[in-house]
């Protein structure tokens, strides 16, 4: 058995948000809006209005903080007594997450709208819970992905465009630990072989951001929405997302387990630390010094990480190396390969990617 997985539909364009309540009517007269409360006066207002034109009742709770298991109990009882026909999650991947979370447990649809496109967890099925001391410690996961996700590009092309830039991290990695997982041993998160649709899907996305990611950082610079910010956006959020749940992750995901805790690498973003964890599963998987030089080129032009210095972790030692290689063959994703790796291989891959990085 092989399974694929998706949102029910995908919107994406320049003021689509106004649409919110057309789409909520046809799943039911009543919302609870979690909304980042960050961002709430920039899409809470907007909802709100569409939301009453469309005859739909909204309960809007915002969101700040971190995503415990105590959070999401306290907005679902907040939400529980007007039974809510679904739960609209607004603003960046934690309100997005928190959102899955109570929706789950209410047993709604949930409806993601993203203000940002620094990952792909608006089409996921998956929502990390963390504990108070802002660790990681779950990744759980909704029955289905969500009912529908919103991506407004003008809201996307507004927000800074380092979280675009991190995004595009997080999504070049999918080709790479997609074919590994198929070459492997590996399983998606619905715990089957992957799919050659998650295959494909993966390696547009990749061949989309190598042709659009560099001009669509300068139009957003410029807080312009173009035909490069629109494929960019898809191949972050939509293409990203099916192509790591149908087709798995590998090497580069799993580096993180080890650059979390490494010094000064643990406060980089999660989109520059998987950027440079695909360099290491090229240097891993034995590629020509060509092919690791291309993507580091690449990660050059558009100002993604290609050594450790790029991520804080300047003047790394031998030790530190083996720690963070230690690390991350904790990851589950390590078999996902089509060698066996080992940490020694890891460190060994990471050396690799500093010579290479040091020209």
């Amino acid at each position: 058995m092989r399974i694929f997985g998706s949102p029910g539909r995908y919107i994406q364009g320049p003021g689509v948000l106004a649409d919110i309540g057309r789409i909520a009517k046809t799943i039911g007269a009543s919302a609870c809006v979690i909304v980042d409360d960050g961002v709430r006066d920039l899409v809470g207002a907007p909802i709100e209005c569409s939301l009453r034109e469309a005859g739909v009742a909204a309960l809007v709770l915002p969101f700040s903080g971190e995503i415990t298991y105590a959070r999401i109990e306290a907005l679902t009882e907040r939400a529980r007594p007007v039974s809510p026909a679904l739960v609209i999650a607004a603003g960046g991947g934690k309100g997005l997450d928190v959102g899955k979370g109570v929706g789950e447990r209410l047993g709604v649809p949930t409806v993601t709208v993203p203000t940002i496109a620094s990952n792909d967890a608006p089409t996921s099925a998956t929502y990390a819970v963390y504990d108070d001391s802002h660790t990681m410690i779950a990744t759980d996961r909704m029955i289905g992905n969500p009912h529908t996700v919103l991506v407004d590009t003008r809201l996307i092309a507004n927000a800074p465009a380092k979280f675009l830039r991190w995004g595009i991290g997080d999504a070049l990695t999918k080709k790479f630990e997609a074919d590994g997982c198929w070459a492997g041993r590996g399983k998606t998160p619905f715990g089957t072989r992957p799919l050659r649709t998650g295959m494909v899907i993966a390696d547009a996305g990749y061949r989309t951001l190598r042709a659009h990611a560099a001009a669509a950082l300068a139009a957003v610079e410029r807080r312009e929405v173009t035909d490069d910010v629109e494929a960019t956006v898809e191949a972050c959020i939509l293409m990203s997302g099916l192509g790591f749940e149908n087709g798995g992750l590998s090497l580069a995901h799993s580096m993180t387990r080890g650059l979390v805790k490494a010094r000064d690498a643990m406060k980089a973003p999660h989109g520059e630390q998987v950027a440079y964890g695909t360099l290491v599963q090229l240097a891993a998987e034995n590629r020509p010094d060509a092919e690791v030089l291309d993507l580091m080129g690449f990660n050059r032009e558009i100002g993604l990480p290609v050594r450790l210095a790029d991520l804080g972790m300047k003047n790394v030692t031998n030790e530190e190396i083996d720690e963070i290689a230690h690390r991350t063959m904790t990851a589950p994703h390590i078999p996902n390969l089509a060698i066996e790796l080992d940490q020694a291989g890891i460190a060994a891959a990471m050396r690799r990617i500093e010579r290479l990085a040091a020209g």
